[in-house]
């Protein structure tokens, strides 16, 4: 999914991280607001389609007396958590609803900015069971997922087709080897192989956790010790330093996020690409804007020895603990991410959603036939670690891991810094 609020999106890492101290999260900060009921804000980003406006009329409609006032924040997700997060260190009631990257959940949580959800108006078994996971801290929900999703790989068939590849790629071997036939045809003269987002942001953490993980690794164990000192995650960074260096992928991609992969991939430069679904509506655009319309597929990511493992995006809905209106907050939550709601929200555009029976809709997999690479890819996801310091996690790992695709370290002393690094900050 692309990254409105986190980048890469748009916006992924590993197993669960074992929470650090900060607060315990059993209260419910519900002293610091009222569980009243009344006009509410909902926080969230720009609405680049007007389907949330939609969606908060109808509402308002229906509860004239509760109506929501739409406030869109930043679409850069580092300065929408500044704001956020800002707004919560002075107890600011001046939003009810916030839209949280499904990262910022713990932090957010283990504060006491966010507070907890009653589980049942939810129907917690109807959502894809991983995305679920994001919206708890330390077994309890206290955000409501809305967005989800992995990372996809977006193909040329009609490229793969004239140089005698019949299927996807299922590993890193036969995805280079496809590469080298469609380099001897006509058609893929002056085509990359492949990319991914490799820039210094969110987008790079989440390309080396999946390139880890398609590797049989992690980034963290069950534990929450880091694991980045292993053969699986020497294998998954090897892979992205090996394609830089022989050119399987592009140079130019070293200063690549979501949008700039996007237009390489749409403009026909490239036979292989890492993004998130809503590249698919962009390039199946039939107003000129695309030169691969019709002319694409998709597939789960490839791996080290079979299919790769991608990395859980999203973005969640939670209750301020400053709302003075929280009961009407709820019930707004309930409302966004109820089936019928999301079903007209996907309609609309191509972010996919949280409702695992929208994956098997006729009415939606006719409008996105990804879906269920999509849903098969979000079931073998891993979601980034719950942990409250991640900003300086990510950072860690932004730092070291650039530092191997752009040739300034080995692998081997990226990966011991890197270990030396992580532990610092879950000790």
């Amino acid at each position: 999914m692309k990254r409105q609020l986190i980048g890469g999106s748009a916006a992924a890492l590993a197993l669960a991280l074992a929470l650090g101290a900060c607060g315990s999260g059993d209260d419910d900060g519900g002293t610091a607001g009222g569980d009243g009921r009344g006009p509410i804000t909902f926080a969230t980003g720009k609405d680049l389609t007007g389907t949330i406006q939609k969606l908060a009329a109808k509402w308002n409609a229906e509860h004239p007396g509760e109506k929501v006032r739409i406030v869109e924040l930043p679409e850069d997700g580092d300065q929408t958590r500044q704001q956020l997060v800002q707004n919560a260190q002075i107890k600011s009631d001046a939003y009810d609803v916030i839209r949280l990257d499904a990262v910022w959940t713990a932090e957010f949580a283990a504060r006491r900015w966010i507070v907890e959800l009653p589980e049942a108006p939810l129907d917690p078994g109807t959502f894809m069971a991983t995305a679920l996971e994001t919206g708890r801290y330390r077994g309890k929900l206290y955000a409501a997922p809305w967005l989800t999703g992995t990372g996809i790989l977006y193909y040329r068939k009609d490229l793969l087709s004239a140089a005698g590849v019949k299927e996807p790629p299922k590993t890193w071997a036969e995805m280079f080897a496809a590469c080298d036939k469609v380099r001897e045809t006509p058609e893929g003269e002056g085509v990359d192989c492949y990319a991914g987002q490799y820039e210094k942001y969110e987008g790079l953490t989440v390309n080396f956790a999946e390139a880890v993980q398609s590797a049989g690794g992690t980034v963290f164990d069950a534990a929450g010790k880091p694991t980045v000192n292993t053969p699986q995650a020497k294998a998954g960074l090897q892979f992205l330093v090996d394609g830089f260096k022989d050119g399987a992928i592009p140079g130019k991609s070293i200063t690549f996020k979501e949008e700039e992969g996007r237009r390489h991939f749409q403009e026909g430069r490239l036979l292989f690409h890492r993004n998130w679904a809503y590249v698919y509506a962009l390039a199946s655009a039939t107003d000129g804007s695309s030169k691969v319309n019709g002319r694409f597929e998709v597939a789960p990511l490839p791996g080290k020895d079979g299919l790769g493992s991608g990395t859980l995006g999203g973005n969640n809905l939670a209750v301020s603990s400053f709302s003075k209106n929280k009961a009407t907050a709820r019930d707004f939550i309930t409302y966004i991410v109820g089936l019928d709601t999301e079903r007209a929200y996907g309609l609309e555009q191509s972010f996919p959603l949280s409702r695992k029976a929208l994956y098997d809709e006729p009415a939606m997999l006719k409008k996105y036939p990804y879906l269920t690479v999509l849903k098969a890819g979000t079931e073998r996801a891993k979601p980034r670690p719950v942990v409250i310091k991640y900003n300086e996690v990510t950072a860690a790992i932004q730092e070291h891991v650039g530092a191997a695709i752009s040739g300034k370290k080995s692998v081997d002393q990226a990966l011991t810094d890197l270990q030396t690094a992580l532990s610092g900050l879950t000790d």
